[in-house]
This record gives C-alpha cells, sequence and structure tokens, in this order.
C-alpha cells in the first residue's frame, strides 16, 4: 500500500520560515512529477509549487521568490521551504505525488502563521 506522508508544518510569525517534508513508499517515485497544494478554509486546494522529474521547477505567482521546492530521489522524498511566510500562506499543505495519470495524495499538514 502506497504511504505518502507530510511533516514539518505549525504555527509560525509573520516573516518567519518552515520547511516542509513528504515521503513516500512509491517504488517509480524517481519518474513522478511532485507538487505541494495548499487550502485554505472555504477555498479549492491550489497548485503553490512542483517540480519534473528532470528538476524543472514551477511556482504560483503568491509564492514565487519566496518558498522553494527541492526533490531527492534516493530518500524519495520532496521538500518546500518556505520564507517570508504571510498570513496569506494559512492553510492546509498537501503533497501530491503524479505518475502518468494518478496523483497519490498525503493527508496534509497544517501551516498557520499568525502573530
Amino acid at each position: 500500500q502506497v504511504q505518502v506522508v507530510e511533516s514539518g508544518g505549525g504555527l509560525v510569525q509573520p516573516g518567519g520560515s518552515l520547511r516542509l517534508s513528504c515521503t513516500a513508499s512509491l517504488k517509480n517515485f524517481n519518474i513522478g512529477t511532485l507538487g505541494w497544494y495548499r487550502q485554505a478554509p472555504g477555498t479549492q486546494r491550489e497548485l503553490v509549487a512542483s517540480i519534473t522529474p528532470g528538476a524543472a521547477t514551477n511556482y504560483a505567482g503568491s509564492v514565487k521568490g519566496r518558498f522553494t521546492i527541492s526533490r531527492d530521489n534516493t530518500e524519495k522524498a520532496v521538500y518546500l521551504q518556505m520564507n517570508s511566510l504571510k498570513p496569506e500562506d494559512t492553510g492546509v499543505y498537501y503533497c501530491g505525488i503524479t505518475i502518468l495519470t494518478y496523483t497519490y495524495w498525503g493527508v496534509g499538514t497544517q501551516v498557520t502563521v499568525s502573530s
């Protein structure tokens, strides 16, 4: 059974930093496109950042220059370094791993940015 597990969320003050981690028990992890998504209360889940098997990255405009996504195929992990956090970054952050046409999801980790 595939397991996708996120960690690293928490409460942080505006301007602070957090690093999210996601590990997966996927045989073909290295060919997956990896993404971090977030969902704030009352909103739809949105893509925050993604990284392809070739390490090409893509960011939502609202996080460009503040967030960095990276992957470690040996560890079967994907990370999201979040700097200069803002209250509007608050939400549940989900790791999504897409292989061919199927996306595997974790249960999410809460990030709250508040003073």
